[in-house]
């Protein structure tokens, strides 16, 4: 799969990754109103409504990008009605040719980890059948409980031909309360980096491990340090946008190639109709906000990756 996302990035020569993660103050009025007559003000009302805007976003930038980024909380927050509307989302990204990167940040141990990793990226067997539960092609993984938190999810993507991205450094305020720490003389995160980049070299796709990491556009800096610790791993960068990230802070999340790295924006495309740049668009319009959006992030990137050459 590292390598599918890989092909998919060098097609679009768009390195970036739509997060879906659709609150439902995002979601436009009109399509609210629409999916409430149906089915009320209720989860099942909510849960269709963020399926109608994941879809019209999806029709607008498909052929723009090469992968999108659920984030599973703003599903769960509605129910088993809003986790139906999660699958039903990951299930038409990828008739649409997309990687899909499941934010779960899961990280549990044992038994309890093996499920996880087999609801999210294996399949479950139910008698003498096995099924494909949730079948992202990525997930996302806490590696706060160690290997063992780990180590199934990176049976079941060699088993399953997938992949994960574990959080090294993140891109919150707060995260350098314990990921800054200094452990014998370097800072946690580097630790947890090095770690990743002894996990992906027993995993390898062509060029890159299918074990990859999570570090916040936030923290530049640290990331071109840890772009030297895991130099095969690929990196996902969330932050881009809205958090403060720009493109000319991310050049030194990339290898030399032009690879190694995949940038998220989530509120700053999905709900870009609210910006001011993207006013003119109007409510209506909103998908067509997004896809301006994302042509203005792929600029953004690109650019500065050339300038930076």
């Amino acid at each position: 799969m590292i390598n599918k996302l890989i092909a998919n990035i060098k097609k679009t020569n768009a390195p970036i990754v739509v997060g879906l993660d659709p609150m439902l103050n995002y979601v436009p009025e009109h399509v609210q109103k629409k999916a409430f007559a149906e089915y009320g003000e209720t989860l099942e009302g909510a849960a269709e409504a963020v399926w109608q805007f994941n879809k019209a976003i999806v029709d607008a930038t498909y052929d723009l990008i090469p992968a999108v980024k659920p984030q599973v909380a703003m599903y769960e927050q509605f129910g088993v009605p809003g986790m139906a509307a999660y699958e039903k989302t990951v299930s038409y990204c990828q008739e649409k040719g997309l990687i899909v990167i499941g934010d779960i940040k899961r990280g549990d141990i044992g038994s309890t980890s093996e499920a996880y990793a087999v609801g999210h990226l294996g399949h479950v067997q139910v008698g003498s059948k096995s099924y494909a539960g949730f079948h992202e092609d990525f997930a996302t993984v806490n590696p706060y409980l160690g290997s063992d938190g780990v180590k199934p999810f990176i049976k079941v993507c060699k088993e399953e031909k997938k992949g994960i991205f574990v959080l090294v450094k993140t891109s919150n305020p707060s995260s350098g309360e314990f990921q800054d720490r200094i452990i014998d003389g370097r800072p946690l995160y580097e630790w947890v980096g090095e770690q990743v980049a002894a996990w992906g070299e027993e995993h390898m796709g062509d060029d890159y491990s299918y074990v990859g990491a999570v570090v916040g556009a936030t923290y530049p800096e640290m990331g071109k340090v840890l772009r030297k610790v895991m130099p095969k791993s690929y990196i996902l960068v969330p932050g881009y946008g809205a958090q403060g990230g720009k493109g000319k802070d991310l050049v030194h999340f990339f290898n030399e190639d032009g690879l190694g790295a995949i940038v998220n924006s989530s509120r700053g495309i999905i709900a870009a109709y609210k910006q001011e740049k993207y006013a003119e668009f109007g409510t209506e319009n909103f998908a067509d906000a997004s896809r301006a959006a994302v042509k203005d992030m792929v600029e953004d990137i690109s650019g500065a990756l050339a300038a930076a050459k």
